[in-house]
């Protein structure tokens, strides 16, 4: 069984790789916070000080961080993951980040015999408590293949998306139109509610019509409707990933009018404020002009 490093115990990192040792796989863990090191210990993970060390103590390292910045220097910095590697190491990145960072990080990688594998996740933190993932993946397929079972145990879908970057092209796309439909369907529910329509009503009608999406039936239902703005996935989040498709695009000369419209909004709620709420907090915003609560 393959030894497992996790570098990156966030709200989505900490359960995966609690699922990644509760599968049997020896697993080597860092963060910068102490807690989640603390906890995954207590399930028999061992804890390490750097990248480097993790990589040294590991066959496949997976890195689950915020942004392309924190990938690279973990990844490629001083005493970074290259620093710790060896024969055979595959590294895979589970984050959300340009697709450009992900192929400049494996062909360094490949300069020093590393493989990389970018597997990106769909679906927000409780898909990642109850391993119930979509993964995204990127690179040579054999090596996917090689490292199925460890991705698995996170999630129950898997898709071959492609050479390296594509995993994270298909995340940037995903998010894209995720981030933009939650923005448009809060509007929907704004104005509706606001001319005296009730959320029931709503909700039975735009599921029943080409209006229909998951947000309707998930996303608002079990968060914004409910008058609970506990993050799933963080407006901060959400306005980063627009700002990544935006830029991706504008690269390859592709205009995104709604997708940066829809940024705009997530702009609005941070700047009031709400970037650490789920990213259905969108809605208060529209709510506190319209002087309207949509609820159920």
């Amino acid at each position: 069984m393959k030894r497992v490093g996790f570098i990156g115990l966030g709200t989505m990192g900490e359960p995966m790789a609690k699922n990644v040792v509760k599968k049997g796989f020896p697993l080597t863990v860092l963060d910068v916070v102490a807690a989640p090191v603390e906890r995954l210990v207590a399930l028999g993970a061992k804890a390490a000080s750097t990248p480097r060390e993790v990589a040294s103590l590991s066959d496949v390292v997976i890195t689950m961080l915020p942004n392309s910045a924190d990938v690279e220097q973990v990844v490629l910095g001083k005493d970074g993951i290259r620093d710790g590697a060896h024969r055979g190491l595959i590294v895979i990145d589970m984050s959300t980040i340009d697709p450009v960072v992900t192929k400049k990080i494996a062909q360094e990688l490949a300069a020093s015999g590393v493989r990389m594998i970018d597997a990106p996740v769909g679906k927000p933190s409780q898909f990642a408590v109850d391993a119930t993932l979509s993964i995204m993946a990127g690179g040579d397929r054999a090596d996917v293949e090689e490292c199925r079972e460890i991705l698995m145990s996170m999630g129950n879908t898997l898709f071959y998306c492609g050479p390296t970057g594509m995993g994270a092209t298909m995340k940037v796309v995903n998010n894209l139109l995720s981030c933009t439909v939650v923005v448009a369907t809060a509007e929907a529910l704004v104005l509706g509610a606001r001319s005296g329509l009730s959320a029931e009503t709503m909700l039975e009608v735009l599921r029943q019509t080409g209006a229909n999406n998951a947000h309707l039936h998930m996303t608002y239902p079990n968060k914004a409707l409910k008058g609970d703005f506990r993050p799933n996935f963080m407006i901060d989040l959400a306005h980063k990933d627009l700002g990544l498709a935006l830029a991706f695009a504008g690269q390859q000369g592709i205009p995104l009018a709604v997708g940066a419209a829809a940024r705009e909004v997530m702009t609005a709620a941070r700047g009031k404020g709400k970037g650490k709420l789920d990213w259905t907090a969108v809605m208060t915003v529209l709510e506190e002009i319209a002087k309207v609560e949509v609820r159920v």
